[in-house]
Parts: structure tokens; sequence; C-alpha cells
């Protein structure tokens, strides 16, 4: 596998975009390689794999976190149409703290975003019928799962979705607030 890795201004926040095999019947590309990513410095063993389909342009998902021991990394990607893909530094004394980071994830950029765990995740669709796909460094634990408002005024991100258009779960609806949040992720380096 080879891949180019982008740093993000979220320690550990990276994205990926895997190299890409062409010739006239398209592409083939290999999305994950342990070895190579280890190669990287990137360790996390994934057991759970996800995947989504939205029918609308504008459906949100998330802020979603599950808290220690079921705590969550997560390795992203667009298998068809486009999402607006975004981590939030939920770690306690984070000099980034409630800080976010966000890439447009597409079937033609092929890129993928790794959220470690210590961040919220959420994405929104840009195109109708939007697949996305992840790999989970936990399996779900809904005794562990948290979310946060996607559109948390203290957080504030620019998902390019307005509020009245925005297509979310129940649940999602009514998340909590940052402003509440008692973060059960403390950052590594204030210990």
């Amino acid at each position: 596998m080879a891949v180019q890795i982008e740093t993000t201004e979220l320690d550990g926040v990276v994205i990926l975009t895997p190299d890409r095999f062409t010739d006239a019947r398209g592409f083939f590309s290999e999305t994950y390689n342990k070895s190579t990513l280890a190669k990287a410095g990137i360790e996390a063993v994934f057991v759970q794999d996800n995947q989504s389909f939205s029918l609308a342009s504008g459906t949100v998902r998330g802020l979603h976190f599950q808290s220690p021991p079921h705590a969550q990394t997560k390795l992203v990607r667009c298998d068809r149409g486009a999402c607006f893909d975004v981590a939030v530094d939920i770690r306690s004394g984070s000099p980034t703290y409630g800080k976010w980071v966000g890439t447009e994830l597409s079937h033609k950029n092929g890129r993928q975003l790794l959220v470690p765990s210590g961040f919220a995740h959420g994405f929104a669709t840009l195109v109708p019928e939007t697949v996305v796909s992840y790999k989970c460094s936990q399996e779900y634990a809904p005794q562990a799962e948290h979310g946060l408002l996607w559109n948390d005024p203290d957080i504030a991100v620019n998902w390019g979705v307005n509020t009245a258009d925005a297509v979310l779960s129940d649940k999602d609806a009514v998340a909590g607030s940052f402003a509440n949040l008692k973060s059960p992720f403390v950052w590594e380096g204030s210990q």
C-alpha cells in the first residue's frame, strides 16, 4: 500500500490518500494495510467495519464518541457520493480542546480521515445517496455511546448545511452541549 499522509492542526487526526492504479476498467486501491500504517506510526487495530447510506444531501450524522474502555479510533472513507467529515478534540487539557478539523471525503478523491479516540466524529452528506464506511478499533457499545450537538455554537463547525435543512436522527437532534461535556478523555501531554 502506498499512501499519502497529511497532518492536520489536531494532533493525531490525519488525512490518508491511498494510491489508485487506473486503467481502462477503472481503478484499484488498497484502502487499508496494517503494516504500512504501522510504519507511519498509526498503530490502531480495527475490529469492526460500519457503513451508512444517506438518501438526502445535508444528512448530518454526529458528533459521536464512545467513552473508555470502549473508546474508538475510526478510519473513515466515502465509497459513494461525498461528505464533509469532521473531528472535534474533546481531550481535557489539550491545547486544541474544542477545536475541529474537517475535510471533504468522496468516492472521487479517495481520501480517508483517521479520527483517534479522544475526538468526537461526524459528517454531513454533500450529495444525495452518499455511502460512508469506517473501520473502528472497538466494537459498538451502547452504554458508552455519547454525542454532542452537531451545530453547537461553542464548537462552531462550518458544515455547509443550514440548520433548517439538516436531516438528523432524533438522537442527534437532542445531543448534549459542549459546555456541559464532562470529557472522559485527558490529553497525554498534560500529565
